[in-house]
């Protein structure tokens, strides 16, 4: 290796979105630590730099899909609406790198494309695409959760003459306006790029796999006024934030579906449904929808209901209209069903009639029907959780290769460690909290920082979890998952949306409040759970 081709630093930080940007400010700003980040984007955004799909929204409300740590940063925000979309997130967040004079510390534009440990100084050399090694004591990854675009495998694809496009990849500029369009994929993202995009195309073919529950999003302009209470009561809100479970900035039900009359559960549901919002409708109505099948039934129905009054089309709704169980991540959606009532949108049921092969011209069902489209939509999502990083070569202890460790499936002690992995640290990482996402980026950014100050000034050279705690911490995840519905259905958050993957659990849904406890009592209790290497018995 040329000497002159490394750089030393403290710490690495792979990506530049909500996760890396706070890692950065916490470690070069506020410990003086030498750092240098990377990204293959050409900025800062991290997810939101790549879904620049039309009507890409955070289902989050405006107001605490944010950053807290900061109160001169709260009380200078400002939004249009009760939710943001993604250009105001990527302007935010870009914003926040120019305040916080956090770009200079980063590369962009630039992949990293290994990380391999040295067992004989304790070292991590991170080697990016053009060859630079820098060598660090830390490497924190904030890759995302949702990064590592999935696209389904379809017979003939490399035939198709027209353009093939994923959401989470979106072309800056790309407008289908006119077009003849298909989509495949009806989540979140799918619901999305569907409603936004069918007023525009010329004709819009929705090939429907799974039919997904879905409430109004309630997106709605504020006033200054508004926007000046929620600023006068940030500090109660906050606290109410991470102090609660989802951390929706909601207070969450904890009344018993059953417990109630017909009438009076009518009444809550349609207050919810009025208002708006995917998990405020689930955990802000009742307190048991995610756990009892008889009370998730009721909220279920209801939506069923909603969907076929809304739909016109009896056949259409039939192809739209969900079953069992309503148990995946609660989706909300801006009048989503309403857009089926259009002359230009059509809906293939692919479950009872899926696609045969692709072709030059369009897609082929297996009733024979050719399809005919410019333009293919990928709203397949992505390889969730653990895609990002079996993408890379992590080479930890002994050499040991990320994927053979999460061979099985991918493990962590508290989503941001695992063993063998000394010093590499994650935000969202395996099993960590099932939240409003940057709340919980906050909470493990600010732990992994204090543990690195922790281990500055207590000389401890390396730290990392005991495969024990590993195996702990996953059982503790499989246990509480096993407690909820949303182990009875299908659905990315387990991985079930990659063929072969092998279906685990991949979130810690204990809520963020008690997430928050547990990492505190670890640290307090001398980082109960990790071993600590100090530096004169670091190096073997």
């Amino acid at each position: 290796m040329n000497a002159r081709s490394v750089h030393t630093v403290d710490a690495v930080i792979i990506g530049a979105g909500f996760g890396g940007i706070y890692a950065m400010h916490k470690l070069a700003n506020e410990q003086g630590l030498s750092v240098v980040g990377f990204d293959k984007a050409g900025g800062p955004g991290g997810t939101w730099y790549w879904n620049r799909y039309p009507g890409a929204l955070s289902d989050t409300e405006s107001h605490v899909y944010r950053y807290s740590f900061d109160p001169e940063l709260l009380a200078d925000g400002t939004w249009a609406n009760t939710y943001v979309t993604q250009p105001e997130i990527l302007d935010y967040l870009e914003g926040v790198v120019e305040r916080f004079d956090l770009a200079r510390h980063f590369r962009f534009g630039t992949e990293v494309v290994s990380a391999v440990y040295s067992d004989d100084d304790n070292l991590w050399d991170v080697t990016t695409g053009g060859g630079e090694v820098y060598r660090a004591t830390y490497v924190i990854n904030a890759v995302g959760l949702l990064s590592a675009i999935n696209v389904p495998q379809l017979p003939g694809l490399d035939r198709f003459a027209g353009q093939t496009i994923h959401t989470g990849a979106w072309p800056e500029g790309v407008s289908l306006a006119g077009c003849r369009v298909g989509v495949i994929g009806t989540g979140s993202t799918g619901q999305q790029v569907i409603t936004a995009m069918a007023p525009e195309v010329e004709h819009l073919t929705v090939f429907v796999r799974t039919p997904q529950y879905s409430v109004p999003v309630g997106k709605r302009p504020v006033t200054s006024e508004h926007i000046d209470e929620i600023k006068a009561d940030y500090d109660a809100i906050w606290h109410q934030v991470k102090n609660s479970a989802v951390a929706f900035g909601f207070e969450e039900s904890t009344v018993p579906a059953m417990s109630v009359s017909e009438e009076e559960r009518r009444r809550i549901y349609q207050e919810a449904w009025e208002y708006g919002g995917g998990f405020r409708f689930m955990f802000g109505t009742f307190g048991d929808i995610a756990t009892d099948e008889q009370a998730n039934e009721t909220a279920a129905a209801f939506i069923r209901e909603k969907i076929a009054g809304i739909i016109e089309d009896p056949e259409t709704a039939r192809k739209l209209m969900p079953t069992g169980l309503f148990a995946r991540r609660p989706l909300c959606d801006d009048h989503y069903h309403a857009v089926f009532n259009r002359p230009n949108v059509e809906a293939v049921a692919i479950k009872e009639n899926p696609i045969r092969e692709v072709v030059a011209d369009g897609v082929i069902t297996e009733d024979g029907v050719l399809h005919e489209l410019d333009t293919l939509v990928f709203a397949t999502g992505f390889d969730a959780v653990d895609g990002n990083y079996r993408r890379i070569e992590i080479r930890g202890r002994d050499g040991i290769d990320i994927n053979d460790h999460w061979a099985g499936q991918p493990t962590s002690y508290l989503g941001v460690a695992t063993t063998n992995f000394p010093n590499w640290f994650m935000v969202l990482g395996p099993n960590g909290p099932f939240t409003n996402l940057p709340p919980s980026i906050e909470t493990q950014v600010e732990w992994i920082a204090d543990t690195i100050r922790y281990a500055a000034a207590n000389g401890i050279r390396a730290i990392e979890p005991t495969a024990e705690s590993e195996a702990q911490w996953t059982e503790t995840c499989t246990e509480i998952a096993g407690a909820t519905v949303f182990t009875k259905v299908d659905s990315w958050i387990f991985g079930a949306n990659i063929p072969g993957k092998k279906r685990s659990v991949l979130f810690y849904l204990g809520g963020l409040a008690n997430y928050r406890a547990t990492l505190a009592d670890i640290a307090a209790d001398d980082y109960r759970g990790f071993d600590l290497l100090p530096a004169a018995a670091a190096v073997v």
